[in-house]
């Protein structure tokens, strides 16, 4: 199936190609083998996404006036901005720039990067990530663990909460744990957005990112250190700071109101049907970009590996006795890499309630590179399903490790953080770094060179000579986790402390 997907016939599965129309019916027809039941619109498996496909202009440049001197930044190589409003045209004539910090506003930690600041009409300049990161202080936020406020789209949409004209953020591949051509690669072409009327988070009329070179020399040229920025907005009080600058930009844009689809299997419950555990994947990539040599981005293991897990996962249950006494829903979703919007669709419009969803396992770009001793568990100490994974993983002769990258926020970067927010006790793990063969050193030297040759690049292509036993153990201990829940009936927990623990009580205390 990973060879199927991530082939160019697939065309990069872009949500709204003709690719992506063909990925959505390949799925489909594996539920209908598997024999699950539609649980999408109208009795059909599919759950329709309407969305806007915006196409910001190339030739868009970003004029900078830095006490009184202009430069002219180029789209893709200095800065790549974009429109979340579905406007094709959007202007912005000597907005003032003013540097936020990390643009967090944090009332429960005592943070605000705009306190008695005005932003209306303004440019806000933001650093990406959050405090502690920078600073490596465990005092600050959760250190070197970036919480969702150093998510780019928690930092957009707080701009746009405070009034801003518009948003850049500075990159730095520490930071952003990508580099730039990840930037450059996901911001460039087509971009998808629910519309608004489906999508009830602020919107700001423009928003992109800068290089750090840039971002140097724009604070050099203003009075500024950008070294001495980065330790100011690390320290608390932090005061924004006016830029002696100002930006204009005519971004133009193409615009159509196109759809995308998730799509959805059920494997009704025995006796408690109305209570399910979602197992759920993103089938979309980024599709096909202009430009020399390979030009698709089939994304075989971002994340066609997904896709086959919950496909083969549904076929064991759908395969086996007893059947369980809870529904299993099979998720497959649109929009994951245009900023987990299929997903935030189907929260708002479930085929299960979330007082009745029991858990949610997410499987998003699994370990290709053999069997470990060890299982990367996203968000490591979130959740009661943990344990239930131990018991699976334990006989494995498997430990649970967090992920290596803490800085990355991966648990704020996928499709199950949507139920999460909404209070569904989530699950995301996935093969560890300490390989059988070769060790730890081999394994953070196979993940180092995924994110750096193949990760939203053409090359995350299929390969046949990966070791897939790691993935089947993964498959295994997720499955279990699922029949575990599916067979009894306990409804897993947060742990005490949990930012999400609250609105899943709340949740739970209203259905009863």
């Amino acid at each position: 199936m990973v060879r199927t997907l991530s082939s160019d016939e697939f065309e990069g599965r872009a949500p709204g190609s003709p690719g992506g129309e063909k990925t959505v019916q390949y799925i489909r027809a594996q539920y209908e083998r598997i024999g699950l039941q539609p649980g999408g619109d109208d009795g059909t498996f599919y759950q329709t996404v309407p969305m806007v496909e915006t196409t910001a202009d190339p030739s868009t440049v970003l004029r900078l006036n830095v006490a009184g001197k202009t430069r002219e930044l180029a789209f893709g190589d200095d800065m790549v901005i974009g429109t979340r409003t579905g406007q094709a045209a959007v202007k912005v004539d000597a907005s003032e720039l003013v540097f936020v910090g990390y643009g967090v506003d944090a009332p429960e930690l005592g943070w605000n990067d705009y306190a008695g600041l005005d932003v209306a009409g303004k440019t806000v300049v933001i650093l990406v990530n959050d405090p502690g990161f920078h600073a490596k202080d465990a005092d600050l936020f959760e250190g070197e663990r970036m919480t969702y406020y150093g998510r780019w789209t928690y930092k957009y949409e707080e701009a746009a909460r405070k009034g801003a004209a518009a948003a850049l953020i500075i990159h730095d591949t520490a930071g952003a744990s990508y580099g730039w051509d990840v930037v450059k690669n996901s911001w460039t072409g087509a971009q998808f957005d629910l519309r608004a009327v489906d999508d009830p988070e602020p919107r700001l009329p423009a928003q992109g990112w800068i290089t750090t070179e840039v971002a140097r020399t724009l604070f050099s040229g203003a009075g500024q250190d950008l070294d001495a920025m980065y330790a100011a907005a690390n320290r608390r009080g932090f005061t924004a700071v006016p830029l002696d600058a100002r930006v204009s930009f005519d971004l133009k844009s193409t615009t159509a109101e196109k759809s995308s689809r998730n799509v959805v299997g059920v494997l009704p419950g025995s006796d408690r049907a109305d209570e399910a555990i979602v197992y759920m994947a993103h089938w979309d990539h980024l599709g096909v970009h202009e430009g020399d040599g390979d030009q698709i981005y089939n994304g075989a293991v971002d994340n066609a590996t997904g896709v086959a897990g919950i496909i083969e996962i549904a076929e064991k249950f759908a395969t086996s006795e007893p059947k369980p006494r809870r529904s299993l829903v099979f998720l497959a979703v649109t929009l994951e890499e245009s900023g987990l919007l299929g997903s935030k669709f189907h929260v708002a419009q479930p085929a299960f309630p979330m007082d009745k969803t029991v858990a949610v396992i997410n499987l998003d770009a699994m370990s290709v590179a053999g069997p470990a001793r060890d299982m990367v568990v996203v968000g490591k100490g979130s959740s009661e399903l943990e344990d239930i994974l131990a018991t699976f993983t334990g006989p494995q002769q498997r430990t649970h490790v967090a992920e290596t990258n803490t800085a990355g926020g991966f648990y704020f970067r996928s499709d199950h953080f949507n139920f999460a927010k909404a209070g569904v006790p989530a699950l995301y793990a996935k093969g560890g770094d300490d390989l059988l063969d070769g060790g730890r050193a081999a394994g953070e030297a196979a993940g180092r060179a995924y994110t750096t040759d193949r990760y939203h690049k053409p090359a995350d292509e299929f390969d046949p000579s990966w070791n897939l036993d790691g993935v089947v153990q993964d498959l295994e201990a997720l499955y279990g986790v699922g029949r575990t829940l599916a067979d009894g009936d306990r409804f897993p927990q947060w742990v005490e402390g949990n930012p999400f623990r609250a609105a899943r009580e709340a949740s739970l205390a209203g259905s009863k």
